[in-house]
């Protein structure tokens, strides 16, 4: 996996928390996610029909109906969760924290559905990365809030949105190409989001000036940056690697509240993110012997030395 596409991609998908928080405080989460993705919808389609006209070269109704319930379930049933969650008070630590339990979930289930090995060595990186996070947020929990219990759960919702169109994605034999699938993810969001402001009276966009510096930053580094960057390492790297990385979500996100914020960032933060971060490398490590043992074990043949076919993918 390439150490600068991991790097820019856990920054920037932990900054989706940090503008929730941000949008959060001067309006509701659908008006922020309304203005989030209707005018980045309106773009995007521009650009299909213009400069991105190749990419749609080959793609059926059904293909656009398939993407239109992955972007669903990845960005409307996802951020709609996060979003209310941190709303009744969840902190954005703890949201994350639920967030980072998808890879245990997602590795637990990427053997019977999508047919990936998950080693020994992986496995404890997984269990590894669970501990990091629950150090970094070990206080929040301890310490209660003002949300009510259920609140909690909110966020769990989300996370299995995200698996779920994560496999749903994987499973998908006929590939769509990246700047189509965007569009359709948008655009579906955009139309689902519309729709529940409108509905609820939260349509209007307020006058501060806050909403939309929140709104400039969710566009660019979490949907450009975060999603963007998701989709593309699970491409090159399968399920367990960029799942992987989210156990770094909840240590990073209160390093970006510290900064941002001023959140307390002591010692048991610090020590949860080098845990999480030793998690990274232990199933990094992992994969990696994983390869070299298939390339020792496999005979060496006119078939087997010819390049390999790129494997399907739902991108």
């Amino acid at each position: 996996m390439n150490v600068v596409l991991s790097i820019a991609f856990v920054l920037t998908w932990s900054s989706g928390f940090i503008g929730a928080k941000l949008g959060a405080g001067s309006a509701s989460a659908v008006t922020v996610l309304m203005w989030r993705f209707l005018p980045l919808a309106v773009v995007l389609a521009v650009v299909a029909l213009t400069l991105a006209r190749a990419s749609w070269r080959g793609v059926t109704p059904r293909d656009v109906a398939r993407q239109s319930v992955v972007g669903a379930l990845s960005q409307s049933g996802y951020l709609l969760t996060v979003y209310y969650a941190i709303q009744l008070g969840v902190s954005s630590g703890t949201t994350a924290l639920i967030d980072g339990t998808q890879p245990l979930v997602a590795g637990a289930l990427a053997g019977p559905l999508l047919g990936q090995f998950v080693s020994r060595t992986q496995w404890l990186g997984l269990g590894l990365g669970v501990t990091g996070v629950a150090v970094v947020t070990a206080a929040d929990f301890a310490g209660g809030g003002d949300a009510p219990w259920w609140a909690y759960l909110v966020p769990f919702l989300g996370m299995l949105s995200l698996v779920a169109a994560t496999f749903l994605d994987r499973r998908t034999r006929r590939p769509v190409r990246p700047a189509a699938a965007m569009t359709v993810h948008c655009v579906t969001s955009a139309v689902i989001f519309t729709a529940l402001a409108a509905a609820t009276g939260g349509a209007a966009p307020p006058a501060e000036a806050s909403f939309w510096v929140a709104i400039g930053w969710l566009v660019t580094l979490s949907t450009f940056g975060g999603y963007g960057l998701y989709w593309l390492i699970l491409r090159r790297s399968g399920v367990t690697q960029v799942n992987t990385l989210m156990f770094l979500m909840a240590p990073v996100t209160a390093l970006w509240g510290a900064l941002m914020f001023g959140e307390p960032f002591g010692g048991q933060t610090a020590l949860g993110l080098a845990v999480a971060l030793s998690a990274v490398l232990v199933v990094r490590r992992g994969r990696d012997r994983g390869d070299a043992a298939a390339a020792v074990t496999e005979p060496v043949t006119e078939a087997s030395a010819a390049p390999a076919p790129r494997a399907r993918t739902g991108r």
